[in-house]
């Protein structure tokens, strides 16, 4: 009956696993699946979750300097060889097992603050990572957006691309009429086969930048099935959710110093190194400390319980009287030996204790502790150092996404009146090639610069909405507010 049970169990699995993998292959990935998919599964990300733990681990070790100890040690002994004979005080060989016990017990009191130090720093390593996670996942998912933000780029040149071709055919079925009917030379027909045999290419180009779009995308996103891996044909927001000409660069900067996690963690890191110097000079300081200790022990030996009077020789001489040389005789005893004593009798007759205080004055310890000192200061000097870099790159980062952001939008208005422009010219010229006004090199000339505009366009379109966002990110809008 088991049997069964295992082949439908097993069986369940594989179709759960399969109907899984059909749902991942038949999915269409929206631009917040993909950021929260990254997040889920990137390596940085899981690594940086398991530096939080492990701190979190270090936490619980600095809250247990403030537990006393408790410690319970035994020793099993077998002995064996020539031992003392309690009867009769000779070596003989025999073999007797020993046990020894104890409970040590030992309670800090005074360690120079460096229990209340470690503590805040293991709370302050917990809250550096998890800065450092939120800086990874920020990082993580720009990349999303930014890979996304290709794919769509590259569609949506796709989509310019095919209308061009289906364009350039019109122009050389209507070239091919005007050809056969005499009305044009025959080197127009080719110029057109030219140009169209261009557009496929182009398209075929533009169609090949889709696919590696999606495999780097899929690639950042950890997916294996590169072939089904389709996003979704989401419109992307245009206008930014600040307007820049509300805010200065500076308001901007200023807002990131507050918000931005790598100055988070800089700051985090100069508190660290804060609490290693008062953990260094900690060690300079006497520590002073109690201690327990209750031990006892076990033997099976054979001991002595009383005496006997020698039944072979009842009587010894001790002595002569000086007077009358009389023997002075006594009682002859002997002593009787017996089993040890039962186990708990012999520890409860055999405990001992002991309990005091343990003072330790650093004396001289070859400049270890003064140079631990001197180390942490240093590591501090450093940590302020970085945060000053730190606020440094992210002025000079603002300042260049900022112009970035200004001149990407600048370009953006230009290329969209361009691109109108381009359109009417081009509807103009079709009127004309239409009735044989215009001939067909000045006509694809047209169209191509109709094709420049376009891609022109998007190019454009496209650099400042990920400028625009990439601004957005440094003035504090939450990440998933980007999306």
């Amino acid at each position: 009956m088991k049997a069964p049970l295992t082949l439908i169990l097993i069986f369940s699995i594989f179709i759960s696993a399969q109907a899984q993998t059909e749902d991942l292959a038949n999915k269409k990935w929206t631009l917040e699946d993909c950021v929260n998919y990254a997040l889920e599964n990137n390596i940085q990300v899981k690594q940086s979750e398991n530096n939080i733990a492990l701190a979190e681990v270090d936490k619980r070790q600095a809250i247990g300097n403030f537990i006393p100890s408790l410690n319970f040690s035994s020793v099993g002994a077998w002995n064996s060889g020539l031992t003392q004979d309690p009867a009769t005080g000779l070596l003989i060989n025999q073999t007797s097992q020993t046990t020894t016990g104890g409970i040590q017990s030992g309670v800090p009191i005074y360690r120079g603050f460096r229990n209340q130090n470690q503590l805040k720093r293991a709370e302050l390593s917990i809250l550096a990572s998890q800065y450092q996670l939120d800086r990874i996942k920020d990082d993580v998912t720009l990349q999303v957006i930014n890979a996304y933000l290709q794919v769509l780029f590259n569609k949506e040149a796709v989509n310019v691309a095919i209308p061009q071709v289906e364009i350039t055919k019109e122009q050389l079925d209507r070239t091919r009429r005007l050809v056969d009917a005499g009305s044009l030379p025959e080197g127009d027909l080719l110029d057109v086969e030219a140009t169209l045999a261009n557009d496929e290419q182009n398209l075929i180009i533009t169609e090949n930048n889709v696919n590696l779009a999606l495999i780097n995308l899929a690639q950042l996103l950890q997916l294996e099935d590169y072939e089904n891996f389709e996003v979704a044909n989401e419109e992307i927001e245009t206008l930014p959710l600040l307007n820049l000409a509300d805010y200065s660069v500076d308001q901007i900067y200023a807002t990131a110093l507050e918000n931005r996690n790598e100055i988070k963690v800089a700051r985090a890191n100069i508190e660290i190194a804060e609490a290693d110097i008062k953990l260094a000079k900690g060690a300079l300081q006497p520590t002073l400390s109690g201690f327990y200790q209750w031990n006892s022990r076990y033997s099976d030996r054979d001991i002595i319980t009383g005496s006997e009077i020698d039944p072979t020789n009842p009587t010894q001489i001790i002595g002569q009287v000086e007077t009358t040389g009389d023997n002075v005789i006594s009682p002859n005893f002997t002593p009787v030996v017996g089993p040890a004593n039962p186990f708990f009798d012999q520890i409860d007759q055999n405990k001992g204790s002991a309990f005091g205080l343990s003072l330790n004055i650093p004396i001289l310890n070859g400049f270890t502790a003064s140079n631990d000192v001197r180390r942490a200061k240093i590591n501090f000097d450093q940590q302020k150092y970085q945060l000053e870099q730190e606020e440094l790159n992210l002025e000079r980062t603002i300042h260049q996404v900022y112009a970035d952001a200004i001149g990407a939008l600048k370009l953006y208005d230009a290329t969209k009146r361009s691109l109108v422009a381009r359109e009417v010219s081009f509807d103009y010229a079709q009127e004309r090639f239409d009735v044989g006004v215009l001939n067909s090199f000045d006509f694809s000339q047209i169209k191509n610069q109709l094709v420049r505009a376009n891609s022109d366009f998007l190019t454009a379109k496209y650099d400042f909405i990920f400028r625009v966002k990439l601004l957005e990110f440094y003035y504090g809008v939450p990440v998933e507010n980007l999306k």
